[in-house]
């Protein structure tokens, strides 16, 4: 009989348990967040986010993808957003404002602690990343032929570079589409006017190139095959690629680099509204971003922001001198017309 009344006492207290546990596990929520992937997938899920989820008891899920594989996925979901965060190059987000997809990131002390530049129109979106694209070169090669570090766009139409020239299809990536408008502007056009762009292009810059890509991803192959001597890079990516021990460095143009910022939004009418926001002020957070500067070579919007080791603050420092000189595009003219401009490149430049 004793025996008996032990085993119903363990099996009420294993249920109890086991009631115990689920209940607990259907209080944990799961937020979605939009994001990049690679380096910077890496980066907040191993480093940035877990704080985050053990404070507020969620699970933070990363979505990853490209900007415009993002805002894709956003826009296709826009009347029952599957996602609660995302994390987008300030080109696309102005896109995904003007699309409705975002909501107004809520006020909170942080945002007194974000560089202005990285608050997009009243809020919609604020930069977490800070970047610009400027060029990058093959340092190892660089030596072997005895070439000085590039100084300027225009060193990509140098001669010596004959079929050593990477170039992002500025169809495609962000990288790419800087510089071809760095170089219009050179040529005497703006944002709003990018004939001296596409009528030059093709007999500088254009006959140099090996190869257009789609992305940075094949960058770090064609270093170490020799085949790539210069390239538009940010000095992130830069860092990254030296990281894995390949012989790159990161040069500023004269005429100054193109300021690239990722930013995050709160996508409207989400399910968890205030843990969305809540999220959103984290990742502006000083003790965020400086998490993601030490483990991801991310460069912070937030002033108070510190890098962990001597080498990490002085990549910061080379940093913050060459957004002096970093351009910024007018996006509003850009997404008027890019789809124009998409054709065009695809048409004339890449065919």
């Amino acid at each position: 009989m004793i025996d008996q009344r032990l085993t119903k006492t363990t099996a009420l207290a294993l249920l109890a348990f086991v009631l115990q546990q689920n209940a607990a596990s259907a209080e944990t929520k799961t937020l979605y967040i939009g994001m990049n992937g690679g380096n910077f997938e890496r980066a907040y899920t191993e480093h940035v986010l877990p704080p985050f989820e053990k404070a507020n008891d969620v699970k933070v899920v990363v979505v990853p993808g490209t900007s415009a594989d993002i805002l894709a996925k956003a826009t296709a979901a826009k009347d029952n957003p599957q996602m609660h965060v995302m994390l987008l190059d300030d080109g696309v987000m102005v896109r995904a404002i003007g699309g409705g997809l975002c909501q107004k990131i809520a006020a909170d002390p942080v945002l007194d602690q974000i560089q202005p530049s990285a608050r997009l129109k009243d809020d919609m979106a604020i930069g977490v990343d800070m970047g610009m694209t400027g060029l990058a070169y093959n340092k190892k090669l660089f030596d072997e032929k005895g070439w000085p570090a590039p100084t300027s766009w225009m060193d990509m139409a140098d001669p010596k570079f004959e079929n050593a020239v990477v170039f992002q299809s500025a169809s495609a990536s962000s990288f790419g589409l800087h510089a071809f408008l760095m170089f219009n502007r050179i040529q005497g056009g703006s944002e709003t006017n990018v004939e001296p762009g596409f009528e030059k292009f093709s007999d500088t810059i254009g006959k140099n190139v090996i190869e257009f890509i789609p992305s940075s991803a094949k960058i770090s192959e064609m270093v170490q095959t020799g085949e790539a001597a210069i390239f538009p890079l940010t000095p992130t990516a830069v860092n990254n690629l030296k990281d894995k021990g390949i012989p790159v460095e990161y040069a500023q143009p004269k005429e100054g680099s193109v300021v690239l910022a990722v930013t995050e939004c709160v996508i409207a009418n989400n399910s968890e509204p205030e843990l969305s926001q809540k999220l959103a002020h984290y990742l502006l957070s000083a003790e965020a971003q400086s998490l993601a500067l030490d483990n991801g070579n991310i460069i912070p919007s937030n002033i108070n922001a510190k890098a962990g080791t001597d080498a990490a603050n002085a990549k910061l420092a080379t940093f913050k001198s060459n957004m002096e000189t970093a351009k910024v595009l007018d996006w509003d003219a850009i997404n008027q017309n890019r789809p124009e401009w998409n054709k065009r490149w695809n048409r004339m430049i890449e065919r």
